[in-house]
């Protein structure tokens, strides 16, 4: 195995063979966890949009919900499942068919175009041109603006859906996306994902669709393997410890190590990883 190649696996915790019954329950007894230890929390808030990682966490965290709701006899207790849609979603149907199958304890909507675009236009103003990719991000950001803002208004914790798969290719937006208080997938690969859905009956076209950040307006729908040029089935064989191709490997490690900084705090004057 390349030495670098064991260098991920060991900072990511991946496992190369999983019981999908015993990683479902460590993740809904971590879940629980996190929300006895603070017990000022009440909520579990997740924006869903009908691919693999929402659909699977939002399962887990009603799974948790439910479970203390029954354990404690305390109804305050609730998930809440969130669309974020900029405007008109294309596959809106998906990510209200995730929401059914969870069976979310309560569903909240908020269109983020306007805030986008308000955001977008108060930059420009000084001259200063957002392009594409960058009005993506900030629809990332705008996106998990309103799961704090649901969440603080709940006595609640924001969910976020970071795997190891992600998290080695850095494929999330810093401070969007890629921030929440509480990531029950985190050490799971795409593939170990898709074990836990299919033990939990999830509808196998949720867990089989292209997977797609669909940020971007002129790039609508833009496959995730396209935008890393690297297939899943590779990255997660790479994570298992399996030998890959040399330029699958070594497009994985260029992500890592360029992304480096989206798995760290903000820097300080201590920190020398980047120097």
């Amino acid at each position: 195995m390349r030495a670098k190649q064991q260098e991920i696996i060991d900072a990511l915790k991946v496992k190369p063979t999983i019981d999908p019954r015993q990683e479902v329950r460590r993740s809904v007894d971590f879940l629980k966890d996190y929300l006895k230890k603070f017990s000022f929390l009440k909520t579990l808030v997740l924006g869903i949009s009908g691919g693999q990682d929402s659909t699977l966490a939002g399962k887990l965290a009603q799974m948790a919900i439910t479970e203390l709701r029954d354990e404690t006899g305390d109804a305050n207790y609730q998930f809440i499942a969130v669309r974020l849609p900029y405007g008109i979603q294309a596959d809106e149907s998906d990510a209200l068919e995730a929401i059914s199958w969870m069976n979310a304890d309560k569903v909240a909507r908020v269109d983020i175009k306007a805030a986008v675009d308000a955001a977008v236009a108060s930059v420009e103003e000084n001259h200063i041109k957002v392009d594409d990719f960058n009005k993506g991000n900030i629809k990332a950001r705008q996106r998990m603006i309103a799961q704090y803002a649901i969440a603080g208004a709940q006595s609640g914790a924001v969910v976020g859906t970071d795997h190891a798969a992600e998290a080695v290719t850095g494929f999330y937006t810093k401070f969007g996306d890629g921030a929440a208080d509480i990531t029950p997938l985190w050490r799971l690969d795409k593939e170990q994902g898709k074990q836990l859905l299919k033990l939990l009956g999830a509808p196998e076209h949720l867990y089989e669709k292209t997977p797609t950040a669909d940020l971007e307006d002129n790039r609508p729908a833009l496959p995730d393997e396209v935008a890393l040029g690297v297939t899943y089935q590779d990255i997660d064989a790479y994570l298992e410890g399996h030998e890959v191709s040399e330029k699958a490997a070594e497009t994985i490690e260029g992500w890592y190590n360029k992304t480096q900084h989206k798995r760290h705090t903000p820097i300080n004057v201590y920190d020398t990883f980047w120097k």
